[in-house]
Order: C-alpha cells, then sequence, then structure tokens
C-alpha cells in the first residue's frame, strides 16, 4: 500500500496532468512500484528501469566506465547522468533517478555512510539534486527515500 505522500504526489500529477518515470538502483523498482498501487496512476506513471549493477549503468545508460570509477557507482554525479540519460530515452513530463547505500558492500565510507541516497530529479523547467542519509534497515531506508522522493516532487509541482 503506498504512503499518504506518494497518494498526494500521484494526485497531484492527475490534477497537473504530468507524467513521471523512474530509474533506480538502490531503490530496485519501489518507487515504480509504489506509484503503480496508486489509484488511476496509469493517467501519470510512464514506467522505470531498475539499474542496480554497474553494468546496467554503463552499458544502458551509457555512464563512462571512468566517471562510475572515479566517484561510485552511488554518487550524486551517476545519479545526475542516470536521470539524464534515462530521460532522452522515456518521454515523460518528470524523470527520477534515485542511488544510494541502503544496506553494507557498496561504495561506504565515513562521510557517505549506509543510508546514504541521491537523488536528481528533472522537471520540464529545471533539475534539482539532492542527497540525503536515512537510518534503519535496509528497507526502512528505502521507505524513507521513497516518501522523499514524493515529497519532493509534490513540493516542486505545486510551487
Amino acid at each position: 500500500m503506498p504512503s499518504e505522500k506518494v497518494i498526494q504526489c500521484c494526485q497531484a500529477l492527475i490534477e497537473k496532468k504530468w507524467t513521471i518515470s523512474f530509474v533506480e538502483s538502490a531503490s530496485a523498482g519501489k518507487l515504480c512500484n509504489e506509484f503503480s498501487t496508486v489509484i488511476n496512476s496509469g493517467q501519470i506513471l510512464i514506467g522505470g528501469l531498475v539499474c542496480y549493477h554497474v553494468s546496467m549503468k554503463e552499458d544502458l545508460l551509457l555512464i563512462p566506465k571512468g566517471t562510475i570509477e572515479q566517484y561510485t557507482p552511488e554518487s550524486a554525479i551517476v545519479t545526475k547522468l542516470m536521470a539524464q540519460n534515462f530521460h532522452r530515452f522515456v518521454t515523460s513530463d518528470i524523470c527520477v533517478a534515485l542511488t544510494g547505500l541502503a544496506s553494507p558492500g557498496g561504495s561506504e565510507t565515513h562521510s557517505k555512510p549506509v543510508g546514504t541516497i541521491f537523488v536528481h530529479i528533472i522537471f520540464p523547467d529545471k533539475e534539482i539534486a539532492k542527497r540525503f542519509e536515512f537510518d534503519g534497515n535496509p528497507e526502512e531506508i528505502i521507505t524513507q527515500a521513497v516518501d522523499a522522493v514524493a515529497n519532493l516532487v509534490y513540493e516542486e509541482i505545486h510551487l
């Protein structure tokens, strides 16, 4: 069942007649899934792509290997490139990319601990990038990230 924030965001998108797409890594399709469970989501949800492994980011989204090696797969620049490159192939008013560290075993460091999530959102007239640090187990971190994305989109389209 979607959260109130996801429902509110979807309703706002429906009212505005805007569409949304997702390119996800750490959330592994959870954004797309949550948005799909809202009544009338077919009016706004274009779809999504899960690019969990580095090879998907490089092969499908054409992110240069050197960029991933330099900045790590879970970084602001890789998230930005995911959004921009996916948005070139999928027509939607809003495109959301999400990467991050929901569990140990990635590129976590003292300055980028587990719970760090990067979001990059392309709107019709601007782009925004955010970094979050959430606490909890992997499921809790992703749930918080989904709500944060829904809140960001909602706030931007209601300005």
